[in-house]
């Protein structure tokens, strides 16, 4: 049987002396698992398919439970991301957190469409990319993230505020005083984001990602570490939202 799918590669891991394990997202499938063989030899003809987020049509033949990629068709491969430190672990935290959301037979074309628009706008340097789509990821998963008027009082929170990780919403300081602690510039880079005004200035775009992974670790049970990393790279050692 073959199957042919646009994917996305989330991971390679070697295996034997020239083979590879992939992981790949795909819309139709979910995240599904194939050998790729003879791809890391100097010449094979498959190499660039078995690169860090590598986004192409590839074909896989099945026998049994084994999947095997048999060709392949580059759609992009975001070349940028591979020659820049912060761009390549800003995309590590896409493809990390599609691998620990999908699973094999879910249908996952929204946080396909999402992965690949994120790596596209981190190319180009977007301040906002990984925020978007980290909220992406979070919606799909069933925990979105609102930055609307406080539940609470219904006005539209300013200074200091707080997040509920229960409701996945800013509230006033003053409504829900036991949350957690977040800054007026965590709220203005989360609306710009979902596209409800601009963002007030960079730092309030880290500290949206600090909150933002700090919500996905509680809510889907799994860190990202890559975040982690990207955050220190950057040298902005933020420690509240």
């Amino acid at each position: 049987m073959e199957i042919k799918a646009d994917a996305l590669l989330l991971r390679a891991a070697d295996y034997g002396e020239n083979d590879k394990i992939v992981t790949l997202l795909t819309a139709e499938y979910g995240k599904i698992a194939a050998a790729m063989k003879g791809v890391k030899k100097a010449g094979a003809k498959l190499r660039f398919a078995a690169q860090p987020f590598c986004f192409a049509e590839y074909v896989l033949a099945s026998r049994g439970a084994r999947r095997t990629v048999t060709s392949a068709a580059l759609y992009d491969g975001f070349f940028a991301l591979s020659e820049d430190v912060l761009r390549f672990y800003a995309a590590a935290v896409v493809t990390d957190a599609c691998d620990k959301l999908a699973l094999e037979g879910m249908q996952t074309g929204g946080l396909l469409v999402a992965a690949v628009t994120a790596l596209g706008e981190l190319c180009s340097d977007e301040p906002l990319a990984l925020v978007r789509f980290l909220l992406a990821a979070l919606a799909f998963a069933g925990y979105p993230v609102e930055a609307d008027v406080c539940p609470a009082c219904h006005r539209l929170p300013a200074g200091r505020m707080r997040f509920s990780f229960a409701d996945g919403a800013f509230f006033c300081s003053e409504c829900l005083p036991g949350a957690v602690p977040a800054s007026e510039s965590t709220f203005l880079a989360i609306r710009a984001a979902l596209g409800r005004g601009e963002c007030a200035d960079g730092e309030g775009a880290v500290r949206a990602l600090r909150l933002l992974g700090a919500y996905f670790a509680r809510q889907v049970g799994a860190e990202l570490p890559a975040l982690a990393e990207y955050l220190r790279l950057l040298g902005k050692p933020v420690q509240t939202a």
